[in-house]
């Protein structure tokens, strides 16, 4: 939990006087027993689930709620309280930051500009307004361009700095939240306005903020969710590789010339065939699940390939990443083949199974190094996102980048989607991968959109 070097110590310790605790209880109530619920654990267990740095940074969100909290009969907050008992032993900054949090309210917040242990912009996605200047040097190192997060922003001597409880959040939990807000204020949930609410709203609603990253984070945690992954056809992921024994007879020269001829089969070498499938029509939308990752690999001119053929030793190896599309492979060569092959073998390997294997293995000289991969990476994602202009895309309606940045409310989902894409392409542990470093500048610049990223 960052707290900006604070030391609020003799504050928890002043919960003990009195009924404060009881009245920190029903706070806390407020943030978890909706959770606790819904996933049958209890406060401690989902301490337990997420971890000791999760734990204390949702213990402080709760905290700050609480010292936000007016009491009566003196509308007094228990910042006051502490302030009038214990005030003389506290700095004079000290003080100006605890009744800062008590007037404070938590609101979501876009991350840019990072300067790593010093400073951020934060944009308030909640309130409106300008960016402001934060200055951080902890949190700094772990925030990423375009990141939004929950957290509390204060002014104190001058200087903008957040509180301790600062949540970090997905996409998903950022729609949960906002329609949750928007339930809670009473704004109609098809609106088309952008929600913008006050402080009083704001303070009110702060468990909403503690509700919508758990039930986004402990399913992930938990093993629960995992991400939506499909082809280019909308079938899920699984690996196939099917194995046709070779009839003694026959050669590479007799099935490449069975083969010869075949639209749906291009040759890229004696020994090795793309299998293509059609270009979807433009317009029309991608099936499969709208939120599901998309896992495809294309030809120059755009056309879909769906598998790969290769004659290996006395095997011809058809591979694909769907049960669909095996069986639909495997009826392709039979058809093709007849008797020249066996009937086939079929192995099959999930993603998960696949990056375990992945995450096994060792290091070795073969391994392509960063200076190598980068540009053939970077080559690969420009090559990608230029077809990605022209064709459908879920977050955008359905509709292409391109059609999508000519209206005034399209260019701002434009802007939307392209920093999902910067954020989710950094999000790899390791800032020096290709994908962590590839620059989405002229992607902004071809869609003149480029105003909107700040």
């Amino acid at each position: 939990m960052n707290t900006n070097s604070f030391n609020l110590s003799a504050l928890v310790k002043f919960l003990g006087r009195d009924d404060w605790a009881l009245h920190f209880e029903e706070v806390m109530g407020d943030h978890f027993w909706p959770v606790m619920d819904e996933f049958g654990l209890d406060h401690e267990e989902i301490g337990e689930v997420l971890g000791e740095h999760w734990a204390m940074t949702l213990w402080g969100c709760a905290f700050e709620d609480f010292l936000t909290q007016v009491f009566e009969p003196d509308g007094k907050t228990f910042v006051d309280i502490y302030l009038k008992s214990r005030g003389f032993k506290e700095t004079a900054r000290s003080k100006a930051y605890l009744k800062a949090i008590s007037t404070s309210a938590i609101s979501l917040y876009e991350v840019s500009e990072v300067v790593p242990g010093e400073s951020f912009l934060a944009r308030d996605l909640l309130r409106g307004g300008d960016p402001v200047e934060v200055s951080e040097g902890t949190a700094t190192r772990t925030l990423r361009q375009w990141e939004k997060i929950a957290a509390r922003i204060v002014h104190v001597g001058g200087t903008n700095v957040i509180t301790g409880g600062v949540l970090p959040y997905s996409m998903e939990a950022s729609d949960a939240l906002l329609e949750g807000l928007k339930e809670f204020s009473g704004k109609k949930k098809r609106s088309r306005k952008k929600l913008i609410l006050d402080d009083d709203t704001l303070r009110l609603a702060a468990p909403l903020f503690t509700h919508a990253w758990l039930f986004d984070s402990l399913p992930k945690v938990l093993g629960d969710s995992q991400p939506l992954v499909c082809n280019s056809d909308g079938d899920d992921i699984v690996f196939h590789e099917v194995r046709f024994p070779i009839e003694v007879d026959i050669t590479g020269k007799d099935i490449a010339d069975r083969f010869a001829g075949r639209d749906d089969l291009r040759q890229e070498n004696p020994q090795f065939w793309n299998w293509l499938g059609r270009p979807p029509a433009k317009g029309t939308a991608r099936p499969g699940h709208p939120d599901a990752l998309v896992a495809g690999v294309t030809m120059e001119d755009g056309t879909p390939v769906l598998g790969n053929l290769e004659i290996k030793g006395r095997f011809l190896v058809l591979m694909v990443n769907s049960a669909e599309r095996a069986q639909r492979g495997a009826e392709l060569v039979q058809n093709i083949l007849g008797k020249m092959v066996r009937a086939p073998l079929t192995t099959i390997q999930t993603i998960e199974q696949l990056k375990a294997a992945h995450q096994g293995k060792k290091p070795s000289a073969d391994d392509i190094p960063p200076e190598v991969a980068t540009p053939l990476v970077h080559a690969m994602l420009d090559k990608q996102y230029r077809a990605t202009l022209d064709e459908p895309v879920g977050m955008l309606g359905d509709i292409s980048p391109r059609a999508a940045a000519r209206t005034k409310t399209g260019r701002q989902k434009v802007a939307e989607w392209l920093k999902y894409l910067e954020i989710r392409s950094s999000s790899g542990l390791n800032p020096q991968d290709p994908m962590a470093t590839y620059d989405f500048s002229w992607v902004w610049k071809e869609l003149h959109v480029e105003d909107l990223r700040r």
